[in-house]
């Protein structure tokens, strides 16, 4: 879904991760997009680091009992280990942890695991070497990803099952792990031949800090939030279109309304709304009959407010998640003191993810309701039943395959809205992790339910294109709509006309009669542009960059 490659990568030690926080954005270019990925190791890094590793090193030389350092793990922790067999302790960690299966997971996924995971390692809490820290980067800089698959976590001790499947695979510690090098799958041990690289021997504490902790999970959720925020952006100019063509009434949506009961994400919505509609031609007086709007136009910021607030809080939540250190035992690099703890459980992530798809259905759900408004022509102010261009020809039917398409859409978005944390299994892993997040079956279905809203917002752009064109012709006499629209409106507008190659004329709407268009190819077209942050989320930046600063705001 979002976009996979990185290129111009090189190892720098003046900028780039340091262990400190890492925003959103800062996540999405370096994963996503084109930005250089490095290394920037100060002293005190450098410093925190090497005593972390002192600590687990004296607890060895001292045979203290640190959990995962000289005991077993999770239910089998009363064993106790040799202080010989400790760096066998790790190697075999990975052997019996890496046992995923399903389909591939999306290597972006992967990537921002591996990113996540290396930076808040280089906080120095973890007990682990540079050495093998620097080992993900240079995976990532070969842009050598290793093949992981869909199940396997429940976000109890973080996803000890995917992580261990990176960290087998980037250490050599099986040389038969697959890894996807450039698109093509290799073993490990060619890609370690590729690289010039020796398998790396981990030593005690090691195998744990790599596996034990939520950076996967953080990491799906990362991406889906960046997903559905965008998304989401689309959404409301797409909204905003339908609502011209319903001749909306302003009067909800004017500052007076909303200082009265002064909810932040209301108040924004409402606002956003103003900018989109009162920039084009002024709505015809409402019909007589027609006292005020129905409640999808009229209670439209009351009703996405709260979706607002909701993603703003979920991306403070993803972002706090992405920079925590969450292995156990954590170690304080300044007393050397081991802390055996419960950072690993992905709860906020899985109820945040959770909450994410319910917000993805809502917005569904409402653009499904403006749509239906839009066909039938007891709501519609005049338009054609299921918006039929040609109503000269008896045997069009208009958009009405298109709705039934939409319409099928929307019932599995709200379904996915359901939660899935409160089912986890209490008896996992001997009873010891008998409380679970699920934050990984939670983000992963957040990013499938993100990937089915691109193609739900495919049908309602063909739709507010079809829908404005048609009351162009009846408040202006010609089919171009842009002429209705204001500015961001109307870039979004042609964009969709630009994408599926229609020329927009005042002679003919984007759908005359109904043999001619192939509406599921415009549907692929527009659905893979979403997809692809490409051209209709280019459109929408203005929108985009309004709720970030509401963001700021909020959280400030």
């Amino acid at each position: 879904m979002l976009r996979t490659n990185i290129s111009d990568v090189t190892l720098e030690r003046d900028r780039g991760l340091r262990g400190a926080p890492l925003t959103l954005g800062e996540f999405d270019e370096w994963v996503n997009g084109t930005d250089r990925l490095s290394i920037a190791l100060d002293g005190d890094t450098a410093d925190r680091i090497a005593a972390s590793v002192e600590a687990v090193t004296n607890a060895i030389t001292d045979q203290q009992v640190v959990y995962g350092v000289t005991t077993g793990f999770g239910g089998m922790s009363n064993n106790r280990i040799d202080c010989h067999d400790a760096a066998a302790l790790q190697a075999n960690l990975l052997s019996f942890l890496a046992a995923g299966t399903g389909p591939e997971l999306d290597t972006c996924h992967t990537r921002g695991a591996m990113l996540l995971r290396a930076n808040v390692l280089l906080q120095g809490k973890s007990g682990i070497r540079l050495e093998v820290i620097e080992r993900l980067v240079e995976y990532l800089q070969a842009n050598a990803v290793p093949v992981v698959r869909e199940y396997g976590s429940i976000g109890a001790s973080g996803d000890l099952v995917p992580l261990a499947t990176i960290a087998r695979a980037v250490t050599g510690n099986c040389g038969k792990a697959k890894i996807r090098m450039n698109g093509e799958v290799c073993d490990a041990q060619t890609v370690l031949e590729r690289l010039k690289l020796a398998p790396l021997e981990l030593r005690a504490k090691e195998g744990l800090a790599l596996v034990n902790g939520t950076s996967f999970s953080a990491a799906i959720a990362a991406n889906a939030t960046i997903s559905v925020r965008q998304s989401m952006a689309i959404s409301f100019v797409v909204q905003s279109i339908l609502m011209r063509a319903l001749q909306v009434d302003l009067d909800p949506f004017q500052a007076f309304v909303h200082k009265s009961k002064p909810h932040p994400g209301q108040g924004w919505c409402a606002a956003l709304m103003r900018d989109l509609l009162s920039d084009g031609i002024a709505r015809p007086s409402c019909p007589s009959d027609n006292v005020q709007d129905r409640y999808s136009l009229r209670c439209f910021p009351q009703y996405t407010g709260s979706i607002i607030e909701g993603i703003a809080r979920i991306q403070n939540v993803v972002e706090t998640e992405m920079n925590s250190v969450s292995d156990n035992p954590l170690v304080d690099p300044d007393t050397g003191k081991f802390y055996q703890c419960g950072n690993f459980l992905g709860q906020y992530v899985g109820i945040a993810m959770d909450d994410l798809r319910r917000f993805i259905g809502l917005l569904a759900k409402h653009l499904d309701v403006q749509i239906a408004c839009l066909v039938a022509p007891e709501f519609n102010h005049g338009l054609s039943p299921s918006l039929r261009g040609n109503d000269d020809r008896s045997v069009n039917m208009g958009l009405k395959g298109l709705q039934i398409c939409g319409n099928s859409i929307m019932p599995m978005l709200t379904y996915l809205g359901n939660p899935i944390v409160e089912h986890f299994p209490t008896h996992a892993e001997q009873f010891n992790q008998n409380i679970n997040g699920l934050s990984w079956g939670a983000a992963n279905m957040a990013w499938k339910s993100a990937g089915i809203f691109h193609h739900y917002l495919a049908v309602a752009s063909i739709f507010a294109v079809q829908a404005i064109d048609l009351r162009a012709k009846q408040t202006l006499g010609h089919y171009d709509g842009s002429e209705l629209l204001g500015s961001i409106n109307r870039q979004y507008y042609q964009t969709v006309c630009d994408l599926l190659s229609v020329q927009t004329s005042p002679d003919r709407p984007f759908l005359f009669d109904d043999t001619d268009r192939w509406l599921e190819q415009d549907l692929e077209t527009l659905t893979q542009d979403i997809a692809r942050n490409n051209r209709l989320m280019t459109s929408v930046l203005p929108v985009i960059e309004s709720f970030d600063r509401f963001c700021d705001e909020a959280s400030s």
